[in-house]
């Protein structure tokens, strides 16, 4: 993986980014444990200079190279311009990281990223980081990570649709958004629109009209229409919903994944034909996804409805 090696074999994996607190270590391990039964040599990169407590050994550990508190206490830097250091100064030991990932040879590598939003928005130094490692010949997706709870909040959403297009448009990377947690959306409270609704950003005027309704946003409604009209006129934001505990969801996400990345197109595991356009075509597995969710989430909302007239 040389700065010539354009003929060398392909890599292929993922760099998980997202907003903190996303599930961004919690899926690297379920994918990496999820792939192995798969057959698939898989190998986690801990790209995260805060990440001092990892549930699972990492073939590779940013912290050999550089570590947050190290940089605070030396530099007189908070966590914000300690992240974005340390990133800099991965981008300028490139060479460390080239010779990390040369024993990986033959692996699937998940890359867990730091949970800095604006790393992934407006910051250079990681896209330039993904840049080299598509010189090595890493074929690589972003898997974008948001959790799910901001489904419940319209405001929020919002705020996440723009933050997502905002890291699209920046990393340029083939790009997965997923919403994380689905298990525990039940929790967050009840949705004002279908599953789909979200999953698939369907007209968003709704949303506008839902956030209209509290009296804090409606001087804001301009603004939010405006917000809203970029999001459609870009068309380019949708979601798959993710639970990892539940293996037809991670089954889902990995596809979107591998269609993204090209790994389904490649040789590296036997596929009959109608795996590899199921792969292909996409939409009806993220509508059967979606749709799968969405009745377990009717179902727990039921239940709650239930156990309160019991209650009464």
């Amino acid at each position: 993986m040389s700065e010539g090696s354009r003929g060398s074999s392909l890599a292929f994996g993922q760099v998980v980014i997202g907003p903190p607190g996303s599930g961004k270590t919690t899926y690297c391990q379920a994918m990496r444990e999820f792939l192995g039964r798969l057959g698939r040599r898989v190998a986690v990169v801990n790209l995260d200079p805060a990440n001092e407590a990892l549930p699972c050994p990492c073939a590779l550990d940013i912290a050999e190279l550089v570590t947050l508190p190290d940089v605070m206490a030396s530099l007189g830097l908070g966590p914000n311009g300690g992240l974005i250091y340390c990133m800099e100064y991965l981008e300028a030991n490139a060479d460390w990281l080239r010779d990390k990932l040369q024993g990986l040879g033959g692996h699937y590598v998940l890359f867990d990223c730091p949970g800095q939003v604006e790393l992934y928005t407006h910051h250079e130094s990681l896209k330039n980081v993904f840049g080299q490692l598509a010189k090595w010949n890493f074929r690589l997706a972003a898997v974008h990570l948001v959790d799910s709870h901001y489904c419940t909040d319209p405001g929020k959403f919002i705020s996440v649709l723009c933050t997502s297009l905002s890291t699209m448009l920046h990393v340029e990377l083939p790009h997965v958004n997923v919403l994380s947690k689905m298990d525990l959306i039940e929790q967050y409270g009840k949705l004002a629109f279908n599953l789909d609704y979200y999953t698939e950003v369907l007209d968003l005027s709704y949303l506008v009209d839902h956030l209209a309704s509290d009296p804090f946003f409606r001087n804001f409604r301009r603004l939010n229409e405006k917000l809203v009209e970029v999001i459609e006129d870009y068309s380019l934001v949708s979601f798959v919903p993710l639970n990892v505990q539940d293996k037809q969801s991670m089954r889902q996400v990995m596809q979107a994944v591998d269609k993204a990345n090209g790994y389904s197109f490649g040789d590296q595991e036997h596929r009959s034909l109608e795996a590899l356009m199921s792969a292909a075509v996409g939409a009806d597995f993220h509508f059967s996804s979606t749709l799968a969710v969405q009745e377990k989430y009717v179902q727990s909302q039921d239940k709650a409805v239930e156990e309160e007239v019991m209650d009464l």
